[in-house]
């Protein structure tokens, strides 16, 4: 079946911003949908409207089909209030004694999946995209491809539909990320990546690195900071 709109899930981050420019390159209607979930901090949520208004300018600049049209925000208070880990607590960055960081969300884009696909559904949208990747990342189980056909069956079982969850990063290192960003948009879209995208998981924005904004200390800016200079010396 051919498809000619996506719904992105869409946080701000590098990996989020590069898959709506993929998503932007090859269809016609691009919605994209984010998560108030009880983070932290909320600079991501910021940093996505800002991200979504620089890339109008992309997409006319690179001839892009796709429209970047309905942009979505959904309050998930449960995933806090659940509790135990970093990215809703103030509690240490660091492994976990089951080998997991304590960054680790439990069931995060589980859920995030279960409620684009409702939305999606009530828009007539049945491809779904995300930024998950489990060739280098942080060792989340629910980034795993395997997690999400998992996750595919049961929303189209549940809503005798034929979604597709689409992950074009999940076998790409943060090095070739930033390559295929490259290809995608060219040095404009690699400047807005560095600029104006967030993936700390501290939240710190007041130290600019060559690959952006960031601690330079926690797991996430660890794998974009070596992505990134792995990949301007290849």
């Amino acid at each position: 079946m051919t498809h000619h709109s996506a719904l992105v899930l869409f946080s701000g981050g590098q990996d989020s911003t590069i898959c709506l420019a993929d998503a932007l390159s090859r269809y016609q209607h691009v919605e994209t949908i984010g998560f108030n979930y009880g983070q932290r901090h909320s600079i991501e949520l910021t940093c996505r409207e800002d991200v979504l208004s620089s890339m109008q300018e992309l997409i006319m600049a690179r001839g892009w089909p796709g429209q970047l049209a309905a942009d979505h925000v959904l309050d998930i208070p449960a995933l806090a209030q659940i509790g135990g880990s970093a990215l809703t607590e103030t509690r240490a960055i660091q492994m976990a004694d089951d080998g997991l960081p304590t960054t680790f969300v439990p069931g995060r884009n589980i859920v995030f999946f279960t409620y684009a696909a409702a939305l999606a559904y009530r828009r007539d949208i049945r491809v779904l995209m995300g930024g998950m990747c489990e060739t280098d990342y942080s060792g989340y189980p629910d980034c795993r491809r395997a997690t999400l056909d998992a996750v595919t069956s049961a929303l189209n079982l549940g809503m005798e539909t034929a979604f597709e969850i689409e992950t074009p990063l999940m076998y790409l290192d943060k090095a070739e990320s930033w390559a295929f960003a490259d290809r995608l948009g060219g040095r404009d879209f690699i400047d807005l990546i560095i600029e104006k995208t967030h993936s700390c998981y501290r939240g710190e924005r007041t130290h600019r690195h060559a690959w952006g904004y960031g601690c330079d200390d926690c797991p996430a800016c660890d794998l974009r900071a070596n992505g990134y200079h792995k990949w301007v010396s290849s």
